[in-house]
């Protein structure tokens, strides 16, 4: 008997792999596979549709009702017939409609208040360029708006379940064949093996090419895996399909690879596009420059002040510049108030000082402890050198335990994509001071890849409001 398996909430071994599998992970094979979700998807989206449509106009008339005493007031109808083709082209666009929004709840919810949004934007364009905003009542609308925002959200967690019963946990069929290359696990899909199966990439036998055909029938996606000499005939197998088709490549995974591009007679992996887009690194600058800015000169009493109590202690200088390595890899010189004496003083940063480090001043173990030691790198951000927020920049020399941050995880050159700041998530979290161990730079770096995950101009602000809370630390030597 020919079996099949099919990955549902674990995850079973192969198919014809070591020891054969359970009987309840084997059934019958029968083509094709599974039935088309295109039909039960498309029933999904015109569900959520007409829902969309029904708490709409439902929510306008029944606080018209409420409001104004009657629910067929012409003022209502005009916004019914106005925002409903509004709404319903907002959601189309920002993708409400679509299989992500099918198999997450809180992406279905998040796309239909954005589509809420930008139907209400453009319904106060068209009312005040046709001159009829006069007509609309705000009270009415805005009670409107909260209403339709509960009833939308919650009727998407109601019909989330009977999605979920009709098209399944990921509304899309996918086959996995295993041709000898990489073994892959993909949750919720079709797994065969291509030799217990006799499928083989054969361009030039019809029968095969049919015997393909019948296995991708009604798949969404085909990922095959497989020896790299066979790649370029699956490829081929599947341009001649009407199939998405997919090639596993190790590599890609190593290497992080976010696409592909093709030139004239070149072909070439994306593996990096920066983190931040023009507009973004431009509102950045902008908000370093006036905190900055602000900083420096609401500030110029107390570094006056502090500089002279360096001066007095020892008569040595008043900063400490060390090379630290900032976006692009590129070295800058950063400036702290000299905390240490002239002679013990480790530009490389070999040494992490600790608690009782004896090269530490007086007037600079209160510096350190108090984070004012920082505060001449405000002039780093006006150099442009940092920025307020982003990834804390490390001295060359840096040790986690015996090895340099670098060769602790490979990970730790990928905050080098964005300046660096004088605080950051690693910081409000707690995460500073010496790194006695591996484990103290890998949870920092954990939380500044974290950071680099999408950068927001909000965020940035509620770390600036975070950092007043940590200023003073007992981790600060």
């Amino acid at each position: 008997m020919t079996t099949l398996q099919r990955d549902r909430d674990t995850v079973a071994p192969l198919t014809g792999r070591g020891g054969g599998d359970p009987p309840e992970a084997q059934r019958q094979l029968k083509l094709p596979l599974a039935p088309s979700l295109e039909k039960r998807r498309l029933q999904a989206y015109l569900l959520l549709m007409l829902l969309d449509g029904l708490i709409i106009v439902g929510s306008l008339l029944l606080v018209s009702l409420i409001y104004m005493g009657r629910s067929d007031d012409p003022q209502t109808l005009q916004q019914i017939n106005l925002y409903l083709p509004l709404y319903w082209s907002a959601a189309l666009m920002t993708r409400a409609y679509s299989i992500q929004s099918l198999t997450s709840l809180r992406y279905s919810q998040a796309r239909s208040m954005m589509a809420m949004a930008i139907a209400l934007t453009l319904m106060i364009f068209v009312a005040f360029f046709t001159k009829s905003s006069e007509q609309f009542s705000r009270v009415s609308t805005v009670a409107s708006l909260f209403a339709i925002a509960g009833f939308m959200a919650w009727s998407r967690a109601v019909a989330q379940p009977l999605i979920r019963a009709v098209c399944g946990p990921t509304a899309q069929n996918v086959l996995v064949i295993d041709d000898g290359g990489s073994p892959i696990r993909v949750p919720h899909a079709w797994h065969v093996d291509a030799h217990q199966h006799r499928l083989r990439p054969n361009r030039s036998d019809p029968h095969m090419l049919d015997r393909l055909g019948m296995f991708m029938t009604n798949m969404d996606r085909v990922i095959v895996s497989c020896p790299p000499e066979r790649r370029k005939d699956w490829a081929l197998v599947f341009k001649g399909s009407n199939i998405s088709g997919e090639i596993v490549d190790p590599e890609v995974q190593e290497m992080g690879v976010l696409g592909a591009r093709r030139g004239h007679d070149f072909g070439s992996l994306v593996v990096s596009v920066g983190p931040l887009g023009l507009r973004a690194r431009a509102m950045k600058r902008a908000m370093d420059l006036a905190i900055a800015g602000s900083a420096v000169l609401s500030l110029a009493p107390l570094l006056a002040v502090v500089a002279f109590l360096i001066w007095l202690e020892d008569r040595g200088p008043i900063f400490f510049l060390q090379q630290r390595q900032g976006r692009n890899n590129r070295l800058f010189w950063i400036y702290k108030f000299r905390s240490m004496r002239v002679e013990k003083l480790d530009s490389a940063g070999a040494r992490s000082a600790s608690k009782d480090d004896d090269r530490i001043t007086r007037i600079g173990r209160f510096i350190r402890k108090t984070s004012i030691d920082e505060l001449p790198q405000l002039l780093n951000v006006l150099r442009g050198d940092m920025s307020i927020v982003g990834p804390r920049p490390h001295a060359i020399g840096s040790l986690a335990g015996q090895k340099r941050f670098w060769e602790v995880d490979p990970r730790y050159l990928l905050r080098h994509s964005l300046k660096p700041g004088l605080t950051g998530l690693a910081q409000i979290r707690g995460l500073r001071g010496a790194t006695d161990t591996e484990s103290d730079l890998t949870s920092r770096l954990q939380a500044d890849l974290e950071y680099l995950d999408g950068w927001t101009a909000i965020r940035d602000v509620r770390i600036i409001f975070a950092t007043f809370a940590v200023l003073v630390h007992d981790r600060a030597f």
